[in-house]
């Protein structure tokens, strides 16, 4: 099948950058999105690198723009971690403490967490039992480990998977102590220069995203260009690449980025998530072919890498829009059917834009109604002062969203702004009736106070 495979995809290579510039220019025409970068690699050489649209800051998008690689960072921090392993300088099953003293928690289990436990995500670290997001955010990676001080662990180490980023937080602050660098130098010597990264980086904090970094949120279908919420990312969504030197670095891990035996260890996932391996997930398209990936998410863009090992290649797509949408996703199973020989699915909007509309409907019809009320606040005779109760309930649960959303997520943790991002015209929607119903009971007490009542 592999064999097979693989003649198709060396007879379509040809006319494989037609295809994909067709296919998304298209998607950018059926979805509103403002700017993208791809590369598709096959063995040891790029397919196609190419930019398409502009930038947050109106530049055109190129394949040497750097853009935001959110979670794909992983897969670079346990790289980081791998090389340091091969080295002698770091035993995946030995206790992180070992080598990062500092790290400790207020929950004894942590001692025994494992190098490897960080990199599977089955640390017992969950943002049910340590609120990463809603919480102050750290400047460093030594002030995300110092946080943790006081956290505790959900579950015993190594007993489940929970993706949580302060995993890879922790694993890249244990390579600045141990390579005695901090962890951008040590990316920029190691992993970026070698292969040829030139313009990769990393960074902490949505403060230091450059302007052709920074995205869009759709609002109404239109996308509109807004900061990054505050947020710490270096080891677990630092990255800045671009589309060429993502090639390079898809071009490495089927050329040999580490000895045969750590890409084993690198692929190798956990026995509690068979999915999930060191930064990268296993998966397989809709044809069956095994395939190595992982995706990332800020709130104002997405970006998705993906190996073949089977047939060589590799493609990686960074989008500047956030991860409501979901772009980068959307176009990276668009082009492994091209890679495959099959039909993209055309991209639809309409769920996203009714929800939308209806949420306008009802942020038109709230203010309405609260004009309404307001004028006809001088009717209130005073005399039921529990009719009032209701009015309070948007205000009480806008106060109370972000403890809402980690019930109704299961204990994934993000802060009100955040859902702000993630739900744009519902959160309007939302603080627009919390507003309309205060009025309406300040003026009921005002004509209340007036009267003496």
């Amino acid at each position: 099948m592999l064999t097979t495979l693989t003649a198709i995809c060396l007879a379509l290579s040809p006319a494989l950058p037609v295809s994909v510039d067709a296919y998304v220019e298209r998607y950018r025409a059926a979805t509103g999105l403002p700017g993208v970068a791809v590369v598709i690699t096959e063995g040891d050489r790029v397919v196609h690198a190419a930019g398409y649209g502009r930038t947050a800051t109106g530049e055109p998008v190129t394949a040497g723009t750097p853009m935001a690689m959110a979670s794909v960072s992983k897969s670079f921090t346990a790289l980081a971690v791998l090389q340091l392993a091969e080295q002698g300088k770091v035993a995946l099953d030995q206790p992180v403490r070992r080598y990062l003293p500092e790290f400790t928690m207020a929950d004894p289990r942590a001692a025994r967490i494992t190098v490897r436990q960080l990199l599977h995500q089955t640390s017992g670290m969950a943002d049910s039992a340590f609120r990463e997001k809603s919480l102050p955010q750290p400047e460093t990676l030594e002030g995300a480990v110092a946080r943790l001080r006081t956290a505790r662990l959900a579950t015993e180490p190594g007993a489940a998977f929970s993706y949580h980023n302060t995993n890879y937080q922790v694993a890249a602050r244990l390579v600045e102590v141990v390579s005695g660098r901090p962890f951008a130098d040590y990316l920029d010597a190691h992993v970026f220069e070698p292969l040829g990264m030139r313009r990769s980086t990393t960074v902490d904090t949505d403060r230091d995203l450059p302007g052709g970094a920074r995205g869009h949120l759709y609002v109404l279908g239109r996308a509109v260009a807004l900061p990054e919420p505050a947020g710490f990312g270096n080891g677990s969504g630092g990255v800045l690449s671009t589309a060429h030197d993502m090639g390079r670095w898809l071009i490495a891990q089927h050329t040999g980025v580490l000895p045969p035996r750590s890409v084993r260890e690198m692929r190798t996932p956990s026995a509690r998530n068979e999915d999930y391996a060191l930064g990268w997930m296993l998966d397989e398209t809709e044809r069956g072919t095994p395939v190595l990936e992982h995706g990332g998410d800020l709130f104002t863009s997405t970006a998705h890498q993906l190996l073949m090992p089977g047939t060589g290649h590799g493609i990686a797509v960074m989008a500047n829009t956030g991860m409501a949408y979901s772009d980068a996703h959307e176009l990276m199973a668009g082009l492994v059917a091209l890679v495959e020989g099959r039909a993209p699915q055309p991209p639809s909007r309409t769920p996203y834009l009714l929800t939308d509309g209806l949420f306008a409907l009802l942020t038109l019809v709230t203010v309405a109604l609260a004009v309404r009320g307001v004028v006809r606040a001088r009717q209130w005779t005073g005399r039921r002062w529990w009719r009032l109760a209701p009015y309070l309930v948007p205000a009480v649960v806008c106060v109370t969203m972000a403890p809402i959303h980690r019930v109704l997520a299961r204990g994934r943790d993000a802060s009100w702004v955040q859902l702000a991002y993630l739900y744009p015209t519902f959160m309007v929607w939302l603080v627009t009736a919390a507003v309309a119903c205060l009025a309406v009971v300040a003026a009921r007490l005002l004509v209340a106070g007036r009267r003496g009542l």
